[in-house]
C-alpha cells in the first residue's frame, strides 16, 4: 500500500464521526509500522480525545519509528483536549502524513513546525481534495464563526414545490427524505421560518436510525409559533431557539417555560437580522445549519450572501399550474444578476435526483 492508500482509510474513519464532533472537524488517522498498520482511529465525538490519539490508543505494538498518517494537521494547543503534536513525539513516530491544512489560527502550520523541529519528518497534501472535502463546516465556522449554511427544497420537474392546493407531502420519495434525514444529522442546527410551522406543524428532527437531532432556529420576527406546535411541544427534548424581534420579549414566558430559547434580535427591513441571527448562532458553537424554509427566507438568506451550498432534490413529476416557487422574494432583474453554482454534481436517489453546488461569492456579477 501507498501513502495515499492509507490516507484512504483514514478518510474513510474520519467520516464515523460525521455528526458527532461538530463544532469540531472530522479526523482520521491510521499508524503503520514496517508495513503493517498497528494502530488506527477517529475523533468520535466533541470533547473526546483526537483521532491521533485514539489511534496510538489503539495500537497493537509500540509504534515508536512508525508512520502516521491524518486527514488534518495534528493540534498543537491545549484545548478540551491536550495537544496532539505532545503524544506524536511521546509515542517516537518517525514519520507524519498530512492531508489537509489546519486554519484554526491556534494551529495553521504551528503543529507541524513542532513536529519538524524536533527532527520528525512531515509530508502534507496527501490526498488534499479528499481530507478537504470532509470538513467544509469546520473551515467556514473557523474562518468565519458563523454557520456552513447549506439550502434544501424539494421539487418537481417544472420547479413547484406543492400542487395548486398547497398540498407537498410528498414530492420525492422514501430513499430521497432518508437521504435529508442524513444530512439533518450531519448537520449542528436545521432552520425554518414561522410561515413553515404555521402551514406545515413540522418536527424538524432527524429520523434517522442512530441520529441525532439538531438544534431547531424558527425565524419568528413576531413570534407567531403555536404554543400548541410540535416544535414548541417537544422543545423540551429537541433544543429549540425561536429567533424574534424585540418587540417579542415580553411575550417571551410561555415559551420558555415549554422549554424554548426565545432570541431577541435586531430588525433589518422588518424581520428578523439574519446575519445577527448566524453571528449568534456561531456564538453558541453552531458550525453548520440546513436551511428548510419557505422560498421567502431562502431568498433572503441568499441575498444576504449567507448560504454557502444549495441542495436541490428533483422528482420526475409535472404539477403545473402557479404553485409557489422554491425561491422566491423580490429575484433578480437580469439573468446576468444570478447567484452561480460551481462545482454542481447530480446524485441518482431512488427515482429523484439530488442537484447540488456550492454558492460562488467571488465570481459572478452579484
Amino acid at each position: 500500500m501507498e501513502d495515499k492508500d492509507y490516507m484512504a482509510l483514514a478518510c474513510s474513519l474520519a467520516e464515523r464521526g460525521r455528526g458527532w464532533t461538530s463544532p469540531n472537524p472530522m479526523v482520521g488517522a491510521v499508524i503503520v509500522k514496517e508495513g503493517r498498520i498497528v494502530g488506527q482511529g477517529w475523533h468520535r465525538r466533541w470533547g473526546g480525545p483526537h483521532a491521533e490519539r485514539e489511534a496510538l490508543a489503539d495500537c497493537v505494538e509500540p509504534p515508536t519509528g512508525a508512520v502516521l498518517y491524518v486527514t488534518l494537521e495534528p493540534c498543537c494547543h491545549q484545548g478540551r483536549q491536550p495537544p496532539c503534536t505532545d503524544a506524536i513525539l511521546e509515542a517516537g513516530i518517525a514519520r507524519v502524513v498530512i492531508g489537509s491544512s489546519d486554519p484554526n489560527p491556534l494551529v495553521a502550520g504551528k503543529g507541524i513546525e513542532i513536529l519538524r523541529a524536533q527532527g520528525v519528518a512531515v509530508e502534507t497534501g496527501v490526498l488534499k481534495e479528499a481530507c478537504d472535502a470532509l470538513n467544509p463546516f469546520f473551515f467556514h465556522y473557523i474562518t468565519t464563526k458563523r454557520p456552513y449554511v447549506t439550502m434544501k427544497y424539494a421539487m418537481t420537474l417544472d420547479g413547484k414545490i406543492a400542487t395548486r392546493t398547497g398540498a407537498s407531502q410528498w414530492i420525492t420519495g422514501e430513499a430521497a427524505r432518508a437521504r435529508v434525514h442524513q444530512d439533518r444529522h450531519a448537520h449542528a442546527a436545521i432552520m425554518a421560518g414561522a410561515g413553515t410551522v404555521l402551514a406545515d406543524d413540522p418536527l424538524l428532527t432527524c429520523r434517522m436510525e442512530g441520529g441525532r437531532d439538531p438544534l431547531r432556529a424558527i425565524c419568528d420576527t413576531h413570534l407567531r409559533t403555536p404554543l400548541d406546535s410540535r416544535i414548541v411541544e417537544t422543545a423540551r427534548d429537541v433544543p429549540t431557539v425561536l429567533a424574534a424581534g424585540p418587540e417579542a420579549e415580553e411575550r417571551a414566558g410561555p415559551y420558555e417555560a415549554a422549554g424554548c430559547q426565545v432570541w431577541s434580535l435586531p430588525l433589518k427591513g422588518g424581520h428578523v437580522d439574519l446575519t445577527a441571527l448566524m453571528d449568534r448562532l456561531g456564538a453558541a458553537g453552531i458550525d453548520s445549519l440546513l436551511l428548510e424554509g419557505g422560498g421567502t427566507l431562502g431568498w433572503s438568506m441568499l441575498e444576504a450572501g449567507l448560504v454557502q451550498r444549495v441542495q436541490a432534490y428533483v422528482a420526475p413529476k409535472i404539477f403545473g399550474g402557479g404553485a409557489k416557487s422554491p425561491v422566491e422574494g423580490l429575484g433578480v432583474d437580469l439573468p446576468d444578476q444570478a447567484f452561480r453554482l460551481k462545482g454542481m454534481t447530480i446524485t441518482q436517489i431512488g427515482e429523484d435526483f439530488l442537484l447540488e453546488g456550492e454558492v460562488d461569492h467571488v465570481h459572478g456579477d452579484r
